[in-house]
């Protein structure tokens, strides 16, 4: 129609100008049923020409006009709502898209709460309960024969889904509940779900039109965070409308096909996690992964690679679905090479946080799972080489989960990749992780492979499961007995010998010198076990006698002799001709050595020649109690065989327990002095003091029941205050440790390939700083560990990089807050931006935790010492 012939020009501007300017509700009626003549749905309605030509070209500022004219007193012009009834008409049944974007324009061009505000907001609740956003969306879609008006549609999309930002800034605590993110979006999806129900009966009916619209609402709400809200709603209802659709099925794969490529990985990853399983995704995506590029990397890298929240169930839908269909397990197999290549990897290992390894754990046994062995033969020697790669990193970590995970994995794909060849096993014990690994391991249900399992299989499959359940469930017949079982003596109900007792030949050592003789030279394997059950208990009911003992000697006249040397009386050292290990006995070598230190020396080379129950809890105990007995020179002896040459790792790591165990006992408060003994206690000594406490707890108990008080104080005293035996001892405890760890020997290297030691030699040092708090070498014990500290920090094992941050956290709390001003300000200073660094970036989750607990530490010392300096 030719505008310039047109009569609705001249209608509209005689209708605005009333609206405008009248104060009369008859005149004001008069004008609002002349414009709604132009809507659909009129009860005397315009000629389609001139509705469309209204719609296209006046309908906006009749909108706005009536949105300027809205006030309270205006509303009664009319009784009983009239005037308000048929002003929302406009905005109900009019173009749902021009009424929404007057409604949103409305609502933000407001400069504060007003009655125009909350109306608008009413009318706009009212609006998205009415459905009228779907025919928002609807009618972009249906403009595919038309011309595109691209400003409309990026307008129409910013604000339908940005519409909880929008009201919620301008609203405020008026917000209403429609607006709220967690019934819009939901609202959302039902819209999107009705839209594509329509779209599905056009083609149906032969018209063509398009999703893209709905493509670009449905990518910006997931990039705005929504996919739970929206996705949540629209999976489950298509993945019932695509069970058996296949026009369903085309217009889902459409729908995600037009999604821009900065919103793919957002929608992915939501369908991903909403979808119940690979048959759902296989379906609501189709081949997706091979037609977008963008799609392919999310799929294949970004979510298997560059991120590891997602949970096992979604890691199980995704390979499934690259599984599910031939085209695309070509790319699942190229997933599973990089998948190990990256689980091999050393450099992987040591900067990959724990988690994040065992989600590519996950993720390489389930490809394992989807494969057949026809598959893994043509690529086997590839994996093979990445798997075994994997393994020895994993076996070199000092962390015990690493170790666990690289032994779990192993068995299982070596078992997957090559089942000719010999099978891997590993001793480990299983956690939580490990049953949840061979889980993944086990082959899925045949439905869920691509091609049907064939009929000769299935029936022996099906009938394994009732064969078994037949033997145990049904009673078998049993062949009658012969006359031979008859007399036999199976129905005799057997005797109880739960507590009886093995019956030892060979009598305990009452004498520590008895054990060290039966521990060195002894052939009687009963007396050797018992000498070393006896052996602690020995060293702690009299110390001197440890001390004093002599290992190769007679006592003749109360003066202790001993081979190649002269005679000392009552002396802790004993000259002789000095002491050496070799072939499993003890030979002296060293003038003035002292006895505990040979003692210790027995015991640090003892090795278990029976299979004695315990046996490294009792060495190690015999051994702390030497230590805690003379503590000096046996710390001084252990700390030089720490780097000495012919020792194996575990006696390097059993020297830093029994040190570490020794220091707590000597730091102990309130720890029983030793009671003095001159020589070894004598055989009829010994069982009077052992029978000494009984009859005087008798005794004592009979004045107890006998006595009258007046007043009940405490029953108990507290225990006497007295300095800590650690205090004299600690540098030789700590010095000795920290002094050449940098010297690599020529099978111990701590820098190199011995960095579980390494790590156990760090916390140890952390230990023994932790137990020397208020002691005199306290700072210079500090001060060390910190330059040590500071050598070691970039260190690339993680249980290395923990025990670096607990010695700080170990520093910060046993030196005096004054004496770490006033002596290691620099290393605080230096530390500080290490440890933020640390706690930000370090891809281990503990060390992440230990940094910040040390940061905390230092605040704590800066508030402390903040007051102390202020005037």
């Amino acid at each position: 129609m030719d505008p310039a012939q047109s009569a609705v020009p001249p209608t509209i501007r005689e209708a605005l100008r009333t609206l405008s300017s009248s104060e009369d509700g008859g005149r004001i009626l008069s004008a609002l049923g002349s414009l709604k003549r132009y809507l659909s749905g009129a009860e005397s309605p315009a000629p389609p020409g001139e509705q469309e030509e209204f719609a296209r070209r006046h309908f906006s500022d009749v909108l706005r006009c009536l949105v300027d004219r809205l006030s309270p007193g205006w509303l009664e012009l009319l009784p009983d709502g009239q005037l308000e009834d048929l002003w929302a008409s406009f905005f109900l049944e009019g173009p749902a898209d021009q009424a929404f974007l007057v409604l949103m324009e409305s609502i933000e061009g407001a400069a504060g709460p007003s009655f125009r505000l909350t109306k608008t907001a009413q009318l706009l609740a009212r609006f998205l309960r009415a459905g009228r956003m779907a025919a928002v969306m609807e009618g972009q879609c249906r403009q595919q024969a038309g011309p595109a008006f691209p400003p409309l549609q990026d307008a129409l999309l910013c604000k339908a889904v940005g519409l909880p930002d929008h009201l919620g800034n301008r609203l405020r605590r008026e917000n209403l509940e429609a607006f709220l993110p967690q019934n819009y979006f939901p609202l959302l999806g039902e819209e999107i779900v009705r839209v594509l129900q329509a779209l599905v009966d056009s083609l149906r009916g032969g018209w063509d039109c398009s999703v893209s619209f709905l493509s670009q609402v449905l990518g910006k709400a997931c990039v705005h965070g929504r996919q739970k809200e929206i996705l949540g709603v629209l999976v489950p209802r298509l993945t019932a409308l695509t069970r058996a659709n296949c026009l369903w099925q085309r217009v889902c794969w459409r729908l995600v096909e037009c999604v821009p490529d900065r919103a793919m990985e957002a929608l992915l990853t939501g369908l991903v996690e909403a979808a119940s399983g690979p048959e759902v995704l296989s379906r609501l995506l189709g081949n997706l992964v091979m037609k977008s590029k963008k799609a392919q990397f999310v799929m294949t890298r970004k979510i298997l690679f560059l991120q590891y929240r997602y949970s096992t169930p979604m890691l199980q839908s995704l390979l499934g679905y690259l599984a599910m269909d031939s085209q695309r397990r070509p790319l699942l197999i190229q997933v599973l090479k990089e998948l190990l290549e990256t689980w091999g990897s050393s450099s992987a290992i040591r900067h990959a946080s724990l988690p994040q390894q065992h989600y590519v754990s996950k993720a390489v046994l389930i490809c394992l799972a989807h494969l057949g062995e026809a598959e893994l033969r043509d690529s086997r020697e590839d994996l093979l080489a990445s798997l075994m790669a994997g393994v020895k990193s994993r076996l070199d970590s000092s962390l015990p989960a690493v170790r666990r995970l690289g032994m779990t994995v192993a068995e299982v794909a070596s078992a997957r990749i090559h089942p000719e060849g010999p099978p891997l096993r590993f001793q480990y014990e299983e956690d939580e992780l490990s049953r949840e690994l061979l889980a993944l391991a086990a082959p899925p249900p045949a439905a869920d492979s691509p091609s049907e399992a064939s009929p000769a299989v299935a029936p022996v499959a099906a009938e394994t499961p009732d064969r078994g359940s037949a033997n145990h469930g049904v009673p078998q017949a049993q062949p009658e007995a012969t006359g031979s079982d008859l007399d036999s003596d199976d129905e005799l109900v057997p005797y109880d010998m739960s507590g009886d007792r093995e019956l030892k030949s060979g009598k305990a050592p009452a004498y520590v010198r008895d054990c060290v003789e039966a521990l060195t030279s002894s052939e009687d394997w009963e007396r050797w076990e018992a000498a070393l059950r006896a052996l602690e208990g020995l060293i702690n009911r009299s110390p001197a006698a440890a001390r004093e003992v002599s290992v190769a000697g007679d006592v003749e006249g109360g003066v202790r002799v001993c081979p190649g040397g002269p005679r000392v009386a009552g002396m802790g050292r004993w000259w002789a001709a000095g002491a050496s290990w070799a072939g499993g006995e003890l030979r002296h070598a060293d003038p003035c050595v002292q006895v505990s230190v040979e003692l210790a020396k027995v015991l640090l080379h003892l090795e278990e020649k029976t299979s004695v129950v315990g046996f490294e809890g009792l060495r190690q105990r015999a051994l702390v109690a030497v230590v805690v007995t003379d503590p000096a020179p046996v710390a001084e002896y252990l700390t030089s065989q720490f780097y000495a040459l012919n020792f194996s790792l575990r006696q390097r790591m059993d020297i830093l327990d029994v040190l570490t165990l020794a220091a707590q006992e000597l730091s102990r408060p309130g720890r029983l002095p030793k009671a003095p003994h001159c020589g070894s206690p004598s055989p009829a000594s010994q069982p009077s003091s052992t029978q000494a406490p009984a009859w005087r707890a008798v005794v004592e108990e009979r004045i107890r029941s006998k006595t009258r008080r007046f007043t009940q104080g405490s029953a108990r005293r507290g225990p006497d205050a007295s300095p800590s035996e650690f205090n004299l001892a600690a540098g030789y405890f700590f010095f000795p440790l920290i002094r050449h760890f940098d010297r690599p020997l020529v099978t111990f290297d701590l820098l190199g390939e011995d960095q579980l030691v390494l790590g156990r030699l760090v916390h140890t040092l952390g230990v023994l700083m932790y137990l020397a708090v208020n002691t005199t070498v306290a700072v210079a014990m500090g001060k060390a560990l910190l330059e040590f500290v500071w050598t070691l920090r970039f260190h690339g094992d993680a249980y290395v990089r923990r025990g670096l941050l607990s010695a700080v956290s170990s520093v910060l709390l046993s030196v005096p807050a004054e004496r770490l001003l006033a002596d290691l300000p620099d290393e605080l200073l230096e530390a500080r931006p290490w440890l933020a660094d640390v706690a930000e970036q370090d891809p281990d989750e503990d060390c992440r935790v230990l940094a910040v607990k040390a940061l905390l530490l230092l605040e704590k010392l800066k508030g402390t010492l903040l007051p102390l300096s202020s005037p």
